[in-house]
């Protein structure tokens, strides 16, 4: 892909990433999502508010933002299912993974205020075929485990992205070990540490985004998954 249709993917993944899909089920419903429950446009606060029907929707609508916009430019730059792309080119796709969950956490349709980005960044891991896939599905096997655990979807969510950079480098590791075919050790150990630098950006500002939920985890006021019933609405 040459450097102009690099800047378009970009921009389609952030505007991708930017429908706000939580939203639009409330309005749907006729009420403003961001006056019920927690106030939060993500599948979370959705599915507090209306049930595990519309969470399903919500989830699955983010996810796709990220999964979408990430494998479909990894696809048409040809580095989906590359063991080994050149680091310049793991950074510009670095670079349509990050603009997605940008998109999301700060959409411009909701003055710059949008989700926590845990489902439009799962959707974008698994897209990054190969090289963030397994250590998306690794961070995704956290969430479910704390959540078993704990049962606060906050607490998992933060403990799965708190991972990631530790998940990134540990696939790293095995695919350097593994060696698969066409797989060029130098390339592969730099776009690894590119990945991992970036995921670790990601998370720090996922973790951010969670700031209030760690202050109701500290006070012992985060409710607990399945301990809340749907929010009456107009609907």
């Amino acid at each position: 892909m040459t450097a102009t249709s690099w800047l378009l993917a970009i921009a389609a993944a952030f505007l991708f990433g930017s429908f706000p899909t939580g939203y639009m089920i409330g309005r749907a419903r006729g009420v403003d999502i961001r006056k019920l429950g927690s106030g939060n446009i993500g599948a979370t606060n959705v599915g507090r508010v209306f049930g595990r029907k519309a969470w399903l929707v919500c989830f699955s609508g983010d996810f796709l933002k990220g999964f979408g916009p990430v494998l479909g430019a990894g696809i048409f730059a040809g580095l989906a299912g590359n063991w080994s792309p050149l680091p310049e080119q793991a950074m510009l796709w670095c670079a349509v993974f990050a603009a997605t969950i940008l998109g999301h956490m700060f959409t411009p349709w909701l003055k710059f205020k949008g989700g926590k980005g845990v489902a439009t960044a799962l959707g974008a891991l698994l897209g990054f075929f190969p090289l963030l896939t397994f250590a998306g599905l690794a961070a995704l096997a956290m969430f479910i485990f704390v959540l078993k655990v704990s049962r606060y979807v906050s607490l998992a969510s933060i403990c799965a992205t708190a991972s990631l950079p530790l998940f990134v480098l540990l696939q790293t590791g095995l695919t350097l070990w593994m060696r698969p075919a066409g797989m060029e050790i130098g390339r592969a150990t730099s776009a690894g540490l590119v990945l991992a630098g970036l995921t670790s950006i990601v998370s720090t500002t996922m973790i951010w985004r969670h700031r209030s939920n760690i202050a109701r985890l500290r006070a012992g006021t985060e409710p607990k998954a399945g301990s809340e019933k749907p929010v009456p609405t107009t609907a």
